[in-house]
């Protein structure tokens, strides 16, 4: 579970060490306006194409790249659990092609102004060509063409997801520590 600075204190942290429970990592919340779009030089290198996730060909595509940029072990059984997430209100997917194989996704949801940067894989085969970069960057353009207020996102402190949030031009919200049985 997950505890916020500022509503939490030592003596907690000393409960939660005595019941067993150490803390584990940071998970950090990260924001960015609409206009803080940081502007690129265009696709990643070699990707032919970002796309939206409109149909079930493309959704099997895209769950495949999901799925071995999350390292699943069980990919069967993970895409028969998400099928549904296709047509979704205010969810939309996306998948960047590198040479037409599909290589990266990701996930936007917009709800009363706010857009949400869900969740953004690649597949190790693509890593290191700016891939993610790319997917945010047409995340947040597709979020501020909705009207929203803000976008958001979360990842854990100082990963390669969140360097790539910084980059895009999200900033640090908050964060808050992870702790885990022992």
């Amino acid at each position: 579970f997950a505890l916020v600075p500022g509503l939490s204190d030592a003596k907690l942290g000393r409960e939660l060490a005595r019941l067993g429970f150490f803390q584990s990592g940071f998970h950090t919340s990260v924001i960015c306006e609409p206009t803080a779009l940081m502007p690129g030089s265009g696709p990643g290198s070699g990707m032919s194409s970002i796309e939206p996730v409109t149909t079930a060909a493309v959704l099997e595509e895209f769950l495949d790249a999901h799925a071995a940029g999350w390292q699943i072990p069980d990919p069967q059984g993970f895409k028969a659990n998400v099928r549904g997430w296709l047509g979704l209100p205010g969810w939309s997917l996306y998948l960047a092609r590198v040479e037409e194989r599909p290589a990266a996704t990701g996930i936007l949801y917009v709800h009363d102004r706010v857009g949400y940067c869900a969740d953004a894989a690649t597949d190790p085969a693509f890593r290191g060509r700016g891939l993610q970069t790319a997917m945010l960057r047409r995340r947040i353009a597709d979020a501020q063409a909705a009207g929203v207020d803000f976008i958001c996102s979360g990842a854990d402190y100082l990963s390669t997801s969140h360097r790539n949030m910084e980059r895009a031009g999200l900033r640090v919200q908050f964060m808050r520590s992870l702790w885990t049985p022992s």
